[in-house]
């Protein structure tokens, strides 16, 4: 066989493992587990961190405000130094809808050494629910997400049901410029690759990962697991955080795909998703070199070798395209994305490996993981 061959003969190999082997990735069908109504529902404190979104504020707090949940609950916007009005914003909207759940917003001021923004304002949105609430589960979820009226109660009713110490959704995100419809899709589906549900929820797997735009979180696990102090200066935290649940508090976690649980955020231009991944590509690999050598290997061999070899009338390079084609339909049809798009799939790969190198390019030019105006090392 020419070498065009056996290359292509590597990638169709791995694309059978990858379809077989690597926990059914690239299926769609994991949902919340069967929900179990509680005699008693418990309290629930959710948390919303929250740093200059006014922007998107109005399409999502609305929707936790009017949550259809039969125990006590209430939310904890923490203003994590915002200059655009979103603590003030927070309470107008608040104040339209009396009947709603209350709402308590506050800022805890300027992070101190060794913490990310976020988690700065995730421990001071749990502390201030510890003091006035005695909450049984802490509702993370990001600023930018939109919950159906009954997110909460499947959310907790799931939690309850399977006896689960972390319960998180990940949230629809938006698909409808057509830089979203090109990267979206692929960033949901190269996130299941790496972290595949079913390994994630299996309790003897030590595969962990959850999705900060909705995570559920007993309250005994959180303080078995030391969060957020242990995990305070993560980059990644929804991942980080999860592993401590997991692994180090040897809680029950489980992670599938939402419906219901949406987030507003518009990414219409490329460099914002560009950003939106570069900014924690490297930390993914842990910021090492060898290990964004084997990454760029890697994807060059398992998403771009395929379509170059059929071009040049590789049968096995051809079917190898077709196997990657298959994987990603599940993940389209999730997104209500037409299925022609899926032999498309290496042009995204070939921009996701360029914003990993631009990831490490910033990590070693000293602006690392910046977001919204703060550059963590």
């Amino acid at each position: 066989m020419s070498p065009l061959t056996w290359i292509a003969a590597g990638s169709l190999t791995a694309w059978l493992w990858l379809l077989l082997g690597q926990g059914f990735f690239w299926r769609t069908d994991i949902r919340l587990p069967p929900p179990e109504e509680p005699p008693h529902w418990p309290t629930v404190a959710i948390v919303v961190p929250a740093r200059d979104e006014a922007a998107v504020l109005p399409l999502s707090l609305p929707s936790l405000l009017s949550q259809d949940y039969p125990g006590r609950a209430e939310i904890f916007l923490v203003d994590d130094g915002s200059t655009d009005g979103t603590g003030a914003l927070a309470r107008e909207l608040a104040d339209e809808l009396p009947h709603g759940l209350p709402l308590s917003v506050d800022s805890p001021g300027e992070p101190e050494a060794g913490w990310t923004g976020k988690l700065w304002a995730v421990r001071h949105g749990m502390a201030l629910a510890r003091a006035r609430t005695d909450a049984d589960f802490l509702l993370l979820t990001d600023a930018d997400i939109a919950h159906a009226p009954h997110s909460l109660r499947e959310l907790v009713s799931a939690a309850v049901g399977a006896r689960l110490d972390l319960v998180s959704q990940m949230a629809r995100l938006r698909a409808e410029s057509g830089w979203e419809r090109l990267i979206v899709p692929a960033f949901v589906y190269f996130f299941a690759q790496l972290y595949p549900f079913r390994w994630v929820n299996h309790p003897g797997a030590r595969t962990a990962a959850a999705a900060g735009g909705c995570v559920l979180l007993r309250a005994e696990a959180a303080t078995g697991a030391r969060l957020p102090d242990s995990i305070r200066g993560a980059v990644i935290d929804d991942v980080t955080l999860a592993r401590a649940v997991k692994r180090g508090g040897g809680g029950q976690i489980w992670l599938g795909l939402a419906d219901g649980v949406d987030s507003v955020r518009p990414y219409d231009r490329l460099p914002q998703l560009w950003h939106m991944v570069a900014r924690s590509a490297y930390a993914q690999l842990r910021h090492s070199p060898a290990l964004l050598l084997g990454t760029v290997a890697g994807l060059a061999l398992v998403y771009l070798v395929p379509p170059a070899a059929a071009l040049a009338g590789s049968r096995v390079g051809a079917a190898a395209w077709a196997v990657m084609a298959l994987t990603y339909v599940p993940m389209l049809r999730y997104y209500r994305q037409p299925l022609w798009h899926a032999p498309t799939l290496p042009v995204t790969a070939a921009l996701y490996l360029l914003m990993t190198l631009d990831s490490a390019r910033r990590h070693y030019w000293g602006r690392g993981a910046a977001w919204k105006g703060r550059t963590y090392s």
